[in-house]
């Protein structure tokens, strides 16, 4: 978990005094509103700027942390962020590419609400002339009623101008075609940025190039009343070279809370991260200088088979979500379950999580190793199973399996055992 210590001394390490340029250089620029107005707007005093997250679940995930550490460098440069976890929008949802969102109970919106609200402030520093501010738009959206929100916001929307947003129109071309409920919901996220502009003084708002219609809505919105310019930064969607989205593992969304993606689970997603994507994602999920990026990025040309880029990686953002000393028992669990370090010593924690990621099994003390193999998948018959242990490949717990007759008759914690063939093959057993 990052602490206030952590940001502070990440702070003194990496200040950009030119925001635009470091902003640039580590890809985080899709689009924006003016360029030369907006580098001048970052270059000359302190910007008040927000992003928000809608609690469309419990947690967020590594979409979201683009923009968290997006703002976090953007506080680094000595503007003041407003993270914004949307209360009021996140009753409605944002219109999805292919359906209608399910609409959560107000309950259940209010109780996601405080947990990304706790998540998101752990990435920003509350304390300085720039201190971060937490707030939640249903206090400004909930005592407004229908009439006043028609008459004074809804007056400057023009409905063929809303039908050509992206997100909008794809639905409407799609079977599910649009609710009135997701239709409105670019303007309540315009209405949130002139309420901002107007409580705080905050004249930008980042976030992802696929919502840029959402985002224009704020800065036509306070056009429109105030008379004033706003900004929009947005960064573009992460993606891998193959092209696919970034940001999935085995199909499933990579999420920082520990309950949904173990920091095992977190860690050995980094460092799984292909050779040719490792340094984007040295640039766009760490605060590791140029230099060291750039020496880096050479080890991984030169001996890509030490892997430096991707285990540099999974530590810093490891240690940034989670802990240092969740980033380290990590390593010692990756170690340990291929040989390389002693099992004994992984807490109950770290090694259910590291052998819930593998292929596993759930079997009585007794069971015969040979059947163990084939349950995890790891021999297709128990002839192969029995071939296995006799060639010498099969271990558990990282002692060698000697006896094709052997049994599972010694556990971890209690609970657990590591099953192994040959080096790198490995599965869980779960003791009942």
């Amino acid at each position: 978990m990052a602490t206030q210590a952590n940001l502070n001394s990440q702070a003194n390490d990496s200040t950009f005094p030119e925001i635009w340029d470091e902003l640039q250089w580590r890809g985080l620029i899709a689009l924006s509103t003016d360029e030369v107005e907006l580098r001048a707007a970052l270059n000359d005093g302190v910007m008040t700027y927000y992003c928000g997250f809608d609690p469309t679940a419990p947690s967020l995930h590594l979409g979201n942390l683009v923009q968290l550490l997006l703002m976090r460098r953007l506080q680094l440069a000595g503007h003041r962020p407003l993270a914004l976890v949307g209360g009021a929008t996140g009753l409605i949802g944002d219109p999805k590419p292919s359906s209608e969102r399910t609409l959560n109970t107000k309950e259940i919106v209010a109780d996601w609400v405080e947990k990304l609200g706790a998540q998101a402030s752990r990435f920003l520093s509350f304390e300085g002339s720039n201190a971060a501010l937490l707030v939640n738009n249903l206090d400004w959206t909930a005592p407004m009623g229908a009439i006043d929100f028609l008459r004074d916001i809804g007056k400057y929307y023009r409905v063929g101008k809303m039908l050509s947003k992206d997100a909008v129109s794809a639905r409407l071309n799609s079977d599910a075609g649009i609710s009135f409920t997701e239709f409105s919901y670019q303007i309540l996220q315009g209405m949130d940025f002139l309420e901002l502009y107007r409580r705080y003084g905050c004249t930008m708002q980042t976030g992802g190039s696929d919502q840029w219609g959402n985002l224009t809505s704020g800065t036509d919105l306070i056009h429109k009343v105030e008379g004033a310019s706003a900004h929009i930064l947005a960064s573009p969607l992460i993606t891998n070279s193959d092209g696919k989205k970034f940001g999935k593992s085995e199909g499933n969304a990579v999420w920082l809370d520990e309950d949904f993606t173990s920091s095992y689970a977190f860690y050995q997603f980094w460092l799984n991260v292909e050779d040719a994507d490792v340094v984007d994602r040295l640039k766009v999920f760490t605060f590791l200088s140029r230099a060291e990026i750039e020496d880096l990025a050479t080890q991984t040309t030169e001996a890509p088979y030490l892997r430096a880029g991707q285990k540099r990686l999974a530590f810093e953002v490891t240690s940034m979500v989670h802990s240092e000393e969740a980033a380290q028992a990590a390593i010692a669990a990756s170690a340990a379950l291929f040989g390389q370090g002693e099992l004994q010593t992984l807490s109950e924690g770290t090694l259910r999580a590291a052998l819930s990621e593998l292929p596993n099994t759930s079997t009585a003390l007794g069971a015969p190793v040979t059947q163990l193999l084939v349950d995890t998948g790891l021999s297709p018959s128990i002839s192969a199973a029995r071939r296995s242990i006799a060639e010498g490949g099969v271990y558990l717990n990282n002692l060698k399996v000697a006896d094709e007759a052997a049994t599972l008759d010694s556990v971890l914690l209690g609970q657990f055992a590591v099953l192994r063939r040959g080096k790198k093959t490995l599965a869980g057993v779960f003791v009942s």
